[in-house]
C-alpha cells in the first residue's frame, strides 16, 4: 500500500542534534529501512557506536567528519558515504554544523547503535 508522509516524527536525542525520521520504526513501524533528516549543530559529536544497520549519510549542507578504523573522512555538502553495521563509528559535525540525510538498513532503533558507555 502506498503511504504518503506529510511531515516527519521528531526523534528526542541530547546534544542540541534534531532527527526528523520521515520512514523507520519511530515514524511507520517500518523495520527494513529508515531515512531521516538530521541537524548538527557546529561540533556536535556522539559518542562512538557500533550499529546493527549499515548507514548511507548524505550531507547537504556544512560537513561531518566520520571515525573509523583509527582514521577520519570529512564528508563535505553533495558527498557521502556508507558506514557498514558492526563497524565501529564516530560522527561530529564540522564547523558550520550539518544537514544530512540518514538512511538505514534495516531502520535505525536506538537499540540498535550500541553506543561507548550505554549499555543494550
Amino acid at each position: 500500500m502506498v503511504r504518503f508522509i506529510s511531515a516527519p516524527q521528531r526523534i528526542p536525542v541530547p546534544g542540541g542534534k534534531l532527527i526528523d525520521e520521515f520512514v523507520g520504526r519511530v515514524a511507520t513501524g517500518t523495520e527494513g529501512v529508515s531515512v531521516a533528516r538530521m541537524s548538527a549543530p557546529p561540533g556536535w559529536d556522539e559518542p562512538a557506536q557500533a550499529p546493527e544497520f549499515d548507514e548511507v549519510t548524505l550531507v547537504l549542507s556544512g560537513s561531518l567528519v566520520v571515525e573509523h578504523d583509527g582514521s577520519e573522512t570529512e564528508v563535505g555538502a553533495g558527498q557521502a558515504i556508507l558506514t557498514p553495521a558492526g563497524e565501529t563509528v564516530r560522527y561530529v559535525a564540522g564547523p558550520g554544523g550539518a544537514d544530512y540525510v540518514a538512511v538505514c538498513v534495516p531502520a535505525f532503533g536506538p537499540d540498535l547503535t550500541h553506543r561507548a558507555g550505554e549499555q543494550s
